[in-house]
């Protein structure tokens, strides 16, 4: 099979696609995330985080600037009603988008101290936002504020919109960041990527089982990656996992097992599924935005692929 691939269980053939070509989408950034496809715009936003803007990819190749003075924005996800979830390094928050382009914030503080610095953001089916909670965008002046954390832990959060009610579901990671549900939401994925300040920290995947009452238990590695660290990541409509890598994008099946790698030239940092038909990875790599065909789809996609 021709492409940019390493086949380590025969298994990956089934999911990617001979003869199809990684195209890069847009260059020229200090440093890509947060990838969100809106299939009723049909186009793709990102962020690049030290240049404060969010751009948007359409599919006929253009690209613009969605938003500028974006606050720092990193992590980006859509909602139930089709709005625009982001986690903002500047303010320290999570904002909801609103249809109207008012920007809602949503939560900024936990215990009356501010947030670290919100980076990853996923919405439930039940309209429930969880977001992870790192000291990454207050380390520097670079991707935030420089400032001291006031918070005692790296908290993964659930946020009740309707409420407000901010709980912590996780508190032991050294730097939370992705973060996914199964395909059947009783599995929550999150990244541990401390071992970007510290060696000794494992560059793993974790996974939760959600209980009934939305609280968490059962913690175990998922997978851990042999080149660099996880940092975004989907499930796709198999429940297989695909993460951020140094080299690329790495595939895991839903027990944990490297089936292949998508090789990327840049370290990869977020992706998401999207594209007319829903069958493209779109991928956020350090200067560029990368796109390429897969035999798959998101998690919750009902398009037909293959």
């Amino acid at each position: 099979m021709n492409g940019p691939y390493d086949i380590i269980d025969g298994r990956f053939r089934e999911l990617i696609l001979a003869n199809v070509s990684l195209r890069r989408l847009s260059a020229g950034h200090l440093w890509t995330e947060g990838p969100v496809w809106f299939a009723a715009h049909q186009c793709l936003l990102f962020s690049d985080i030290p240049r404060q803007k969010i751009y948007r990819w359409m599919c006929d190749g253009t690209v613009n600037v969605f938003r500028d003075h974006s606050n720092f924005c990193n992590g980006n996800s859509q909602d139930r009603e089709g709005r625009l979830i982001s986690c903002q390094h500047g303010t320290r928050s999570v904002t909801r988008t609103e249809h109207n382009g008012l920007i809602t914030t949503l939560a900024d503080q936990f215990d009356g101290k501010p947030l670290n610095s919100p980076n990853d953001v996923v919405v439930k089916s039940d309209g429930s936002i969880w977001f992870t909670d790192p000291t990454y965008g207050i380390l520097s002046n670079y991707e935030g504020y420089k400032a001291t954390p006031e918070q005692h832990h790296r908290h993964v959060f659930r946020l009740d919109p309707e409420t407000k009610q901010l709980c912590p579901v996780v508190r032991d990671f050294i730097q939370p960041n992705g973060l996914a549900f199964s395909c059947d939401e009783k599995r929550l994925y999150i990244a541990e990527s401390g071992s970007s300040h510290d060696d000794k920290v494992p560059a793993v995947i974790r996974v939760y089982d959600v209980r009934a009452d939305k609280s968490l238990e059962n913690g175990r590695d998922f997978a851990t990656l042999d080149q660099g660290l996880p940092d975004g990541f989907r499930v796709d409509c198999y429940d297989n996992v695909w993460t951020s890598a140094a080299d690329g994008v790495h595939c895991f099946d839903p027990d944990g097992v490297l089936l292949g790698k998508i090789l990327v030239p840049e370290t990869v940092s977020n992706l998401t599924f999207g594209g007319p038909r829903g069958n493209e990875l779109l991928i956020t790599a350090t200067t560029s935005v990368y796109a390429i065909h897969v035999n798959t789809a998101a998690a919750n996609s009902v398009v037909a692929v293959g």
